[in-house]
């Protein structure tokens, strides 16, 4: 039976892997998960995994948090050693992580095949670490699961070969539909905050050009104050453990009328999502999921490699300007929430591992 490694290491990952978990667990396929432990607060990801219902990883690698090449170097000493004791005939990672770049030259340097979920996005900015790494793992991998047409197309425009990406749509909506009912029963963070539907703002901040940047993340803020001053509602605003360190350091002051809360599981900030009168954010995760779940999105960026919701109308950028952010929550208010789900039917978790049989079967 073929051998599938699946290798993650951020709280994104887990989320959008766990359709592929799930589907190789009902399967009773060869499989088995590696954890590089990238993200920062480590027992957060025992949550996501226990709330999702995943089997917890085989392997914990506990790299943490370094500098971009000390991480990546790290993670691939670690994971190599891995893929060697195990075997594998095929690696699959998702995304634009280190612990996707790193997962990605492991394999391939061992002759093992890679598939890489989420492949074709493109921001167009080379600043940020995360296309640096889109970019390599595409052209490292073996299989490319292209969300959308757009992103196949990107990928063919980058002379890789059309019979090597197939459309899957994204995990992330079928990670949203199978949990969303879950959601509305079990979590009980609105009463818990006090909250009610389509009455608060929610707010995600941790990208590195943001949050790194003092004038930016110092516009932001303001942004979010004239937000709260223009509305008159609450804002809900769970920080990021690099999001705080950095507000700290640069002796900025979260506005008052920001409620700061700690990082939550999946399950409460999909509810906080679901009934937020509007999002914004920087991550190019909660991009998505508004636009499945129907709230506007503001992002607080320059640019996105999800064209898609601009497109069909469900988020707006604006970057770091206070005057920008605010003037683009009331347009986002201002519109209707009628644009179509351009990310799939919630079927992308059985469709990858079908093709992946059908390549499986074709070589045999």
């Amino acid at each position: 039976m073929m051998k599938i490694a699946i290798i993650l290491g951020t709280r994104p990952e887990i989320i959008k892997m766990a359709p592929i978990i799930k589907e190789c667990k009902k399967r009773r396929l060869n499989y088995f998960i590696i954890h590089t432990n990238q993200h920062y607060v480590q027992y957060l990801d025992k949550i996501f995994f226990k709330e999702l219902e995943l089997p917890l990883p085989k392997y914990n690698l506990n790299v943490g948090s370094d500098t971009p090449a000390q991480q990546t170097g790290k993670m691939l000493i670690k994971i190599e050693e891995v893929l060697l004791k195990e075997k594998p005939d095929i690696v699959l990672v998702e995304g634009d992580t280190n612990t996707v770049l790193a997962g990605a030259l492991a394999a391939v340097k061992l002759h093992i095949k890679v598939g890489h979920i989420e492949a074709g996005l493109r921001s167009y900015f080379r600043e940020m670490p995360e296309e640096i790494n889109r970019i390599l793992t595409d052209h490292l991998s073996d299989i490319l699961f292209a969300p959308t047409k757009k992103a196949r197309d990107i990928l063919i425009k980058e002379s890789i070969p059309k019979e090597r990406i197939f459309v899957t749509g994204n995990t992330i909506v079928d990670a949203v539909i199978q949990n969303l009912k879950i959601t509305q029963k079990k979590s009980k963070i609105s009463e818990k905050l006090n909250l009610f539907k389509k009455q608060y703002f929610l707010v995600t901040l941790h990208r590195q050009e943001n949050v790194d940047n003092k004038e930016r993340l110092k516009n932001i803020l303001k942004g979010l104050e004239l937000v709260s001053d223009k509305f008159s509602l609450p804002i809900i605003f769970p920080i990021h453990p690099r999001t705080l360190k950095m507000v700290k350091t640069f002796n900025l002051k979260i506005p008052p009328k920001i409620k700061i809360i700690e990082p939550v599981g999946f399950l409460d900030f999909l509810k906080l999502e679901a009934n937020a009168l509007l999002v914004l954010t920087d991550s190019g995760g909660v991009q998505e999921e508004t636009c499945i779940l129907k709230v506007p999105c503001v992002t607080l960026r320059d640019n996105t490699e999800r064209p898609e919701t601009l497109e069909v109308k469900s988020n707006i950028l604006a970057g770091a300007d206070s005057k920008k952010i605010i003037k683009s929550v009331e347009k986002m208010l201002n519109s209707k929430r009628k644009w179509k789900n351009p990310f799939g039917d919630g079927k992308s978790g059985k469709r990858i591992l079908n093709i992946i049989k059908k390549i499986e079967r074709e070589k045999l």
